[in-house]
């Protein structure tokens, strides 16, 4: 077994196939008792030689619905929750690229220790160190208790975003002991792991820890305000009926369950409409976020950094596909719903637009399918393009895709809904239990080399292998069944939003 000696404390992981792998690594001190809500501390040393063969304990959570579509597992939670793990396919002094992936799930939900996020196939494949970590979710890692404390409890929101700094750090000071390159790392993420992403190019904290970025199914669009966040707090200190002293003496299951009546919009006075659709997310609190964060991507705060950022065709289609207050949408309810994020008199024209695209593709333009195709666009698509465009002026290597592999699940009505390209992009859509919603087979097979290749080839220099994106030509990667370059995909409903402000874009609502 490979024993490794980082600045903490030496390591023993495991090898298979040639790589090495250390999994449940403290990368910082627990966050527990007295660091509850606090920024993370450094790791504790250890003496001896501590194994490192096992996942560590997942941030505490509630399990979503979604879980059961999507074949996720279940594993032991901890508030003792701050490791991460590691793939490589040499211990040695080759300086190989870095890839640190932030996993997503509403800010709420997920862990780096998911048998989904294995990096082996994806180390092995590119010849690079792969890195997962976990990050205090939910009530523990983004909630701004300060301002509802008075102080007594100085929580910013941004503890979970401080959690995934920190593991960054800790990869610049340990992992060429790993056979990587601290000056080549890139970070990827997913949805909520994109989002978080997005801030963390603007974050000054954050400043020289990552030298370029794969957002996955999220932007820079996902935040709270020091006008909102403390609403958040305030809801807390409401559905556990506790003052600061006692809250921080709270269990973690006495939280999550606060947490749960929060997320569900059933805490008195605050329902989501007032809080949030996404309830726990990053605060521009003048410090971690110093300004909201496209405002810092438009004025060069990330320049030199290469971004690669893109969406799923349908990414709506796993929250609303099989959800009947979707399925049976009237008319009416169309307008309603989606008039509590764009402007009524922008509505009509946008849905016309939509309506006479949908036709075009040979979609019958049901208030269902017309509704889960706007989402897509409003809170993935646009904030996807919305962030190239704005990075453009400051940095010429960006590359768009969109990702058009289908789901067999639920007969087909997912579609190519949000989070099927994981399995791709990590190549362990061969797991067991994985077939039922991200496909199998021999088209299968080539898709997640050619995503592998992909991510890789842009983690080592910048380039995936596909025209860069501009303004002008919109050149997008289509992934799927068929892999082509294509020039501005789906236009027609990218200019609907152009007289749309960027407010209207943003969370799971």
């Amino acid at each position: 077994m490979p024993i490794v000696k980082t600045r903490h404390g030496r390591l023993r992981g495991s090898l298979h196939q040639g790589i090495a792998a250390f999994k449940g690594i403290p990368y910082a001190a627990p966050p527990v008792g007295a660091l509850r809500w606090r920024p993370p501390a450094d790791p504790l040393r250890w003496s001896g030689v501590r194994d490192a063969i096992d996942y560590g304990p997942w941030a505490p959570q509630r399990s979503s619905t979604l879980d059961g579509v999507m074949g996720a597992e279940q594993a032991a939670q901890s508030e003792d929750c701050l490791t991460l793990n590691l793939w490589s396919p040499g211990l040695d002094q080759t300086r190989r690229p870095v890839m640190v992936w932030i996993h997503g799930g509403s800010f709420a939900r997920g862990s780096g220790g998911q048998g989904l996020f294995e990096g082996h196939a994806l180390s092995r494949h590119g010849d690079l160190v792969v890195v997962t970590l976990n990050y205090r979710l939910g009530v523990f890692g983004f909630s701004h208790l300060a301002t509802a404390t008075a102080g007594a409890v100085p929580a910013t929101g941004n503890e979970g975003l401080l959690d995934q700094i920190k593991a960054l750090q800790w990869v610049q000071d340990n992992i060429e002991h790993f056979g990587g390159d601290p000056h080549n790392v890139t970070l990827f993420g997913e949805s909520a792991g994109a989002m978080a992403i997005g801030a963390l190019l603007t974050s000054p904290a954050a400043r020289g820890l990552f030298h370029k970025a794969i957002l996955q199914s999220g932007a820079c669009h996902s935040f709270a305000t020091l006008a909102s966040a403390p609403l958040l707090g305030e809801a807390l200190l409401k559905a556990t009926g506790l003052d600061a002293d006692r809250l921080c003496m709270a269990s973690t299951a006495e939280l999550l369950l606060a947490q749960q009546s929060i997320e569900h919009g059933q805490v008195e006075g605050y329902p989501l409409a007032r809080i949030g659709g996404l309830p726990f997310r990053p605060v521009v609190d003048g410090t971690v976020l110093p300004v909201r964060p496209y405002a810092a991507i438009e004025a060069g705060v990330a320049a030199g950094i290469p971004l690669m950022v893109g969406t799923t065709a349908d990414e709506w289609r796993l929250f609303g596909a099989l959800q009947p207050a979707i399925t049976g949408l009237s008319e009416a309810n169309l307008f309603k719903r989606l008039g509590y994020f764009i402007d009524h008199a922008q509505l009509p024209a946008l849905v016309d637009s939509y309506r006479q695209t949908l036709v075009a593709r040979g979609i019958e333009p049901t208030p269902p399918e017309l509704f889960m195709a706007i989402q897509t666009a409003r809170v993935f698509r646009i904030p996807a393009l919305r962030l190239l465009e704005r990075q453009q002026p400051h940095e010429h290597r960006l590359y768009s895709y969109l990702f058009d592999w289908k789901s067999p699940a639920a007969g087909g009505a997912l579609g190519a809904c949000h989070a099927i390209e994981l399995a791709y992009v990590f190549g362990t859509h061969t797991k067991p239990g994985a077939a039922g919603f991200f496909g199998t087979g021999a088209a299968a097979d080539a898709l997640a080399r050619q995503c592998m290749s992909a991510w890789s080839a842009f983690a080592r220099n910048g380039d995936p292998g596909w025209p860069a994106y501009d303004s002008e030509q919109r050149a997008t990667m289509i992934l799927g069944e068929r892999c082509r370059s294509e020039q501005a995909p789906f236009d027609r409903e990218r200019a609907a939003w152009e007289s749309i402000d960027d407010l209207a874009l943003g969370s799971l609502a």
